[in-house]
């Protein structure tokens, strides 16, 4: 409730009314929590917060992740000086959105129907074709955009994932939600905190060594994980390299961009 406390407090003060959307579904999102506090104190099941916690996720991905990844991108190619830019939004993009919405009700309301699983597969299918319009591949030289890229990859095979395994196909539900939460938040999260890190500190954005070995490590850590349903007699083993991989590249953020967030910004300097 706080942060949608600051998130309105923002739209309202900048009259920034185009971002209520935003405003919207995390107070909705706040509001699936504070669900789930109730339901653990009345000693019933959560799985209907947590479906609305994570289907609201894959709508702030479609919508914030597909806004800023064909964004940063026409940027770097056109300072890249190359003139084949990403297509501007369309109704494509439109429709890749809404199926992420309405896959993501059908989900929260019934996980087990078999129309649900069609709708993630289709919705995950469009959001693939979408990624593919704004030619990640040639960012290939700067991983700090490829790396958006890579997460939203992650947000379109989640997608995928989860609906395959309520058809039945693949990695069981409960394993096939850590390609979201695990590939797709985890990707996407670092993607965004290590760029704007650097340019709210007045740093180049430019991703060193240590910065691709941050998005190795959770990418890594990601695949790991949803291994694990699939090779039984290494359990063990291949959760301890995916919390080490994952956990390690939070760590390594810290780490290395911990110090740039305290000192003064470079611009001021």
């Amino acid at each position: 409730m706080a942060l949608a406390g600051v998130v309105w407090r923002e739209i309202i003060a900048g009259r920034v009314w185009d971002r209520a959307p935003i405003g919207i579904l995390i107070s909705v999102y706040a509001l699936a929590n504070i669900l789930f506090h109730i339901l653990v104190l009345g000693n019933h099941e959560t799985d209907l917060a947590t479906r609305i916690a994570l289907g609201l996720l894959m709508v702030l991905l479609a919508l914030i992740g597909g806004r800023i990844t064909p964004s940063f991108t026409e940027d770097f190619l056109d300072e890249a000086g190359i003139k084949k830019l990403p297509p501007p939004f369309s109704r494509f993009d439109g429709l890749s959105i809404l199926l992420v919405v309405v896959a993501a009700l059908a989900w929260m309301a019934q996980p087990q129907y078999m129309i649900t699983g069609w709708l993630l597969i289709a919705a995950g299918l469009a959001n693939v074709i979408r990624l593919g319009r704004w030619q990640g591949w040639r960012t290939w030289h700067e991983p700090l955009v490829l790396i958006l890229h890579v997460g939203y990859g992650w947000v379109g095979l989640s997608l995928m994932i989860l609906g395959s395994s309520i058809l039945g196909w693949g990695f069981p539900p409960a394993a096939a939600i850590h390609a979201l939460t695990t590939g797709a938040v985890g990707t996407m999260t670092l993607a965004v905190m290590t760029r704007a890190t650097l340019g709210h500190t007045g740093r180049e954005k430019h991703a060193g060594m240590l910065t691709v070995l941050i998005y190795l490590l959770v990418s890594f850590g990601a695949a790991f994980r949803l291994l694990v349903p699939v090779i039984e007699s290494s359990t063990t083993l291949l959760l301890s390299i995916a919390t080490i991989g994952w956990s390690g590249a939070y760590l390594l953020f810290a780490v290395v961009y911990g110090p740039f967030l305290l000192k003064p910004n470079l611009d001021n300097e």
